[in-house]
């Protein structure tokens, strides 16, 4: 696996694979590298010829110079994971060369980014679009790979690779999980011990509500039940839950306004920020 920090060292290395008519996979991540990230870069072995994984804490989408502070960085581990993975090249950037000068585009992401994650973390989606276009353009991957967990997020990007017309197919894999449900997440290492043992109820709690829908339950019914039996837990706290339509990220009213609903929650739990969802 080569380790590479400068752009045109990136671009020099993509262009030769690209030279021998390889195709070339590209998964974002931003680091502190778990078996969610690797089911990412297992989807983007199988479907392409050579694989790109950039590891690169964005400060532009962290509205909170707190989480951006804590957020954890394991870069010898993470090269150590992508080596046994497979991965051709780590892309791993300083923020200066990310960004030799400051990034003022704004998107018209219009309203996927709008609800939800966009309205608790103002700027934060436009920061998203931000080095995910850089990263394309730098690499012009022919698919690039993205976590459902993130779920508001791919359409977010599918939105600006709209925008910038890429020609780049984005792929969303499915949630890894722990054993006791818990969506795998960089942040849960930050989790206590009793935190951890606290927070697969997020998930039971989702799994559980799927089957009130079956039994009858009116879409306001699971929704107030969902936040309700989460708030419950003393250590817990919603921050949001809605039922969105998994096409446009826009809130349903009643079961039968969609085809495809997606419940997707933040919850606190102590200061750390947990999210998750579930397909009804």
């Amino acid at each position: 696996m080569k380790i590479i920090r400068t752009v045109k060292e990136l671009k020099e290395a993509v262009n030769a694979l690209k030279a021998e008519g390889k195709s070339v996979g590209l998964v974002p991540t931003m680091g502190a590298l778990h078996d969610g990230h690797i089911s990412l870069v297992e989807r983007a072995r199988s479907g392409n010829d050579a694989v790109v994984v950039s590891v690169f804490v964005n400060p532009t989408q962290f509205n909170n110079p707190d989480d951006l502070r804590t957020y954890p960085r394991t870069e010898e581990a993470d090269c150590r994971r992508l080596d046994e993975a497979g991965v051709d090249i780590a892309f791993i950037p300083t923020v200066e060369e990310m960004y030799p000068e400051p990034d003022t585009r704004q998107f018209d992401l219009g309203a996927v980014a709008a609800v939800m994650e966009g309205a608790m973390r103002p700027g934060h989606f436009n920061g998203v679009a931000q080095v995910v276009s850089r990263l394309f353009a730098m690499v012009n991957p022919d698919r690039a790979y993205f976590g459902e967990k993130d779920f508001q997020q791919i359409a977010v990007i599918r939105r600006m690779v709209e925008l910038e017309k890429f020609p780049i197919e984005i792929v969303s894999c499915p949630i890894k999980r722990e054993s006791d449900g818990l969506a795998l997440s960089s942040r849960n290492v930050r989790l206590s011990a009793h935190q951890r043992e606290v927070a697969p109820n997020i998930h039971r709690v989702l799994k559980e509500s799927v089957g009130r829908k079956l039994a009858g339950a009116s879409l306001e019914e699971v929704k107030h039940w969902v936040i309700d039996s989460i708030n419950a837990y003393p250590e817990m706290e919603v921050e949001y839950y809605e039922i969105v339509n998994a096409a446009d990220m826009q809130p349903v009213a009643e079961w039968g306004d969609c085809s495809e609903p997606v419940g997707c929650i933040t919850v606190y739990l102590g200061d750390v920020r947990l999210i998750d969802n579930i397909k009804y």
